[in-house]
Order: structure tokens, then sequence, then C-alpha cells
């Protein structure tokens, strides 16, 4: 049985400010490798199902395919192999799920050691569950909830299934390639004496770190700034998964004094796809939000949750935690990435202009984004033939970018990426330059002139796009990649909007999320 104890509690990087929250994050020097628990090195739960595969059970329970690969779940076994039918085992089992001390729970209580937690969740509903589970649990703290505009829309949905009523802050917005970075504390602040000007106290507050492309806002800053406001610090760190676990990667957002964090484990810290994290932080909500969180927990997950994807996460915090020298492999994939392309007059390394940027304190290494403007060709020409071309799938394009992401247990065929890129890029010479596209710039937001719920639950009616200008949407519509909304129910549609939208869905490789059609020609809207 594992305890936390004061001893084992985790301590953050930074100096303590004499309140309680952690000051700023202190980039001085490199980060000092952590030392691994004996504890880490074991699987509670992942070894707890692969016994309950390998007892040879006669089931009849479900699941219908019996857990039998030979008898019921010939058809699992032919797509996935034996083991999965084997270790699909359900819930409420003594021994795995069911009884004190579990092994399940063991397991969770190890993955909020390694994160730097008071308590972890697993979820097998991605970062998106996370997300609306965040937000029903804030509702708890109070009703007002500040929102980092390129928050993403899961998030938006837990605004109207909790009833929260919102605020915004932009973000840095790299405007020549489009990219929504972070906050700074100081923007942070802002907001917040805004609201407070108008009477208008915030419970909680939402950021996201780091963005799409690796950006790494400064999440001690803000969490001091939030609770100097009384207001609990979420933050989207579902692109972070694999922070904390080796000196050159960014500290895990949860040591640096955050309340609420999201991790999607499945992104880059190896779980299997739709499997995460949610872990509480230490700070001065963490009382409070525990059993909010453990309430809003039980009504966004399934009753019948995946054992095989609850076993990844419990191997993945494993492997992560125990493998320093395999990030290390992945970040050298990175670097020499980042070298070889600056040796490429065609490409460019967007990351190596972060600094100009003042919310962002560090970069992950594993993202790498290039800038292939040099080419002449479109992002999502470029991201096209690495595919087909050469069976290289990158994680995104846009119209100047492909943003490769590096798993941060994998050691890439960095001459084999590179040597691709090469040929697209003298592909691309062969032919006649694409007409560069322009896209709008990313709009401001509508006014809000109803809660967003109260918009989306009322009667509302399908328009024309040109004729909802000036109409209040019923729709959160987000534009894809990266998911950020662009329109949240309650707040006015405007010329801006649409026309950004109708660019990213006419793009090659780009969806709006919520749309009433692909193309964005109608849009629903409140009814007057």
């Amino acid at each position: 049985m594992l305890h936390q104890t004061d001893s084992t509690r985790p301590q953050s990087d930074t100096v303590s400010n004499g309140s309680g929250a952690p000051a700023r994050d202190s980039r001085a020097g490199k980060r000092e490798a952590r030392p691994v628990a004996p504890e880490q090195w074991t699987a509670p739960y992942a070894d707890a199902i692969a016994g309950f595969g390998d007892s040879n059970p006669h089931s009849l329970m479900v699941p219908g395919h019996g857990n039998d690969p030979e008898n019921g779940a010939q058809h699992i076994a032919e797509l996935f192999g034996p083991m999965i039918a084997e270790r699909d085992v359900p819930l409420m089992l003594e021994g795995i799920d069911l009884g004190e001390d579990t092994p399940l729970q063991q397991s969770m209580r190890l993955a909020a050691d390694a994160w730097g937690a008071k308590r972890t969740w697993f979820l097998t509903n991605g970062a998106s569950q996370a997300n609306r589970t965040a937000a029903i649990a804030a509702r708890g703290l109070g009703e007002r909830v500040m929102i980092q505009r390129s928050m993403h829309s899961s998030f938006t949905d837990g605004v109207l299934l909790s009833g929260l009523i919102p605020s915004f802050v932009a973000p840095n917005v790299d405007s020549v390639h489009g990219i929504a970075h972070g906050l700074t504390p100081a923007a942070l602040e802002a907001a917040l004496e805004r609201e407070a000007g108008a009477g208008r106290a915030v419970s909680s507050i939402y950021v996201v770190s780091p963005s799409y492309f690796g950006s790494t806002a400064d999440v001690a800053g803000l969490a001091e700034v939030a609770h100097a406001h009384g207001a609990a610090l979420i933050v989207d760190g579902a692109w972070g998964a694999h922070f904390g676990f080796h000196p050159d990667l960014p500290e895990s957002p949860v040591r640096l004094g955050a309340d609420l964090v999201v991790s999607s484990t499945h992104k880059l810290a190896g779980s299997l796809t739709q499997s995460a994290m949610l872990h509480l932080g230490h700070g001065p909500f963490a009382e409070r939000l525990e059993p909010l969180v453990e309430r809003a927990f039980s009504m966004t997950s399934s009753t019948s949750a995946s054992a095989v994807l609850m076993a990844s996460l419990d191997a993945a915090r494993r492997a992560i935690a125990t493998g320093a020298d395999r990030i290390e492999l992945a970040l050298a994939s990175a670097r020499e990435i980042r070298e070889r392309v600056r040796l490429d007059s065609r490409y460019r390394v967007i990351s190596d202009d972060f600094g100009d940027f003042p919310d962002i304190v560090e970069t992950d290494e594993l993202r790498v984004p290039i800038d292939v403007s040099g080419t002449g060709q479109s992002g999502h020409w470029v991201r096209g033939q690495m595919r087909w071309e050469h069976g290289i799938y990158l994680e995104m394009s846009t119209a100047t970018s492909v943003v490769a992401v590096i798993g941060a247990l994998r050691d890439i065929d960095v001459d084999r990426f590179m040597a691709a890129l090469s040929a697209v890029a003298d592909s691309a010479a062969e032919q006649a330059a694409q007409e560069a596209v322009e896209f709008p710039e990313l709009p401001e937001p509508g006014e809000l002139r109803m809660l967003p719920r109260d918009a989306y639950f009322g009667e509302s009616e399908t328009v024309p796009a040109a004729e909802a200008v000036g109409r209040i949407s019923a729709d959160t519509l987000a534009a894809y990649p990266p998911g950020i909304p662009n329109l949240l129910p309650g707040e006015v549609v405007t010329e801006e909007t649409i026309a950004f939208l109708a660019a990213v869905a006419a793009s090659p490789t780009g969806y709006v999320r919520g749309a009433v059609d692909e193309r964005v020609s109608a849009i629903r809207v409140v009814k007057e």
C-alpha cells in the first residue's frame, strides 16, 4: 500500500513568496533530474488486468465476447491479437477496482506522485472529458470563470453544462503564422482588474499551456496572480503530459501552482488514444475542489470505462516516470531535426522566434513547428506530400507551416524524415508556386449578449451566413486545427468571424466543429 507523506509531497522548482503561492518561475540554470521513487517501477492496475486475462476465466458476464479469443472474441483476436480480448476487463471486480485500496486506486496514486499532484483521476474519454469535468467542478467555486480565448472547445461544452458565466482574455498571437500562444501574468492581472472594477468576482481562471506549437507560459506567475485574486487556476496542459520528467522539459504545471491540470496522456506520454488524466494540485483550493471534481467525474465518465485504456495510462506512467534515458533520445531526435532544418534555406524553425513573445518562458522541444513558406507551397500541400509520397504523417498544417510531434518515449528516424522533407521541397520547386491563400486575421470575439447556456438551449433557427451577421449565435463554432472556439453561444456573429470560418472550411485540411454544414454557409442563431 502506497501512502503520500509530507516527505514525498512534490516540491516546486519555484521560490515561495511567503503567501503559500509559488513565486514566478526562475529559468536560471538547468533543472536537476528528480529521483525516481522505487514504486514508480510498478504498474498495479496493468498487472491486475494482465493477471485476469492470464487466469483463463470462464466469463458469463459482460463484455459479450467473454474475454475468450477462441470462443466469442475471434473477431477481436483477428484484428488486434488475443491479448486485447483477454484484458478487456469489466468494472467492479474484486482485486482489480473493487474493494479497499485496489490496484486501480494504487495506480492513480502513483500517477499523482509522478506528476506532483494531490490526486489524479484516470479518464477514458480524453482531455475533452477532463475539460468538461474541470468546468463542472469550477462552478462549485462560483459562477464566473475567466477563460483564455484560445481554449479548447470541450471546455466551452463544460461551460454550457455547468452554467458558468464566462469572460475572456486574449492570448498573444503570432500574426504571421496565425498561431495563438499564451498569457503573461500581467495580461491576466489586467483582465482580472477589469472584471473587479465592473463588480464581477472571478472564481476560476482557465489558461492554455503549452500551446499546439509548444510555447509554454509562466504557469507559476499565472497561479500567483490567480490566487492573489481569490481564483483557482485551471491549466489546459493537454499537450504537456510529458512535462516534468526530464531536466530539459518544462516543469509539470501542477508543481508550479496550478489547481487543476488537464493532461492528455496519449498525446506525447505514450498511452492509448482517448486516455487522459486530470490532476488536482496542492494549492489553496485543493480541499474545496477535490469533492467537486469527484462528483463531476462521476457525471462525465462511463460506467463501463475501458480497462484497456486505463491500463495503458498505468503502463505509460511507469514508462515515462522511469524513462529519462528514452526521453533523452526523443529530445536528441528533435534537436537534430531542428539543426538540419536550419541548414535548408527553404524551411525555418518557427520556435526559433519564440523569444520575441513575452508570454513564452520555455519551449517544448518535442514539438517542431516548421515554416514552409520558402517552398512556394502551403503547409497543407507539404503535409499532403509527406504523407502520400513518403508515408510520413505530420500532426498538423496551416497555410504557412507544418508541425512534427515527437512522442516523449520515441527515437525518430531523422534521416528518413529529413530526406522526405528535402524531396518535398525539391518537388515544390518543380511546380508552379501556389497562389498564396490570404487567411483573414484571427477575429475578435463578438459581444456576449446572452448567457451561453440560455442561447444554447433557447429557441433557434438556421439562416444563411450573411444574414447571421449581427444575430446571436446558438452554437459553438471552432476552427480545426487547433480547435479554438471562434464563436460561442450568446455571442454576436460578426462579418470577420464569418470570413475567417469560411476561409478555414475552404482550406484543404481545415474544418469547423459545430457548423451546420461543412462550408459554413449557414449559421444557427437565437430566434428573435
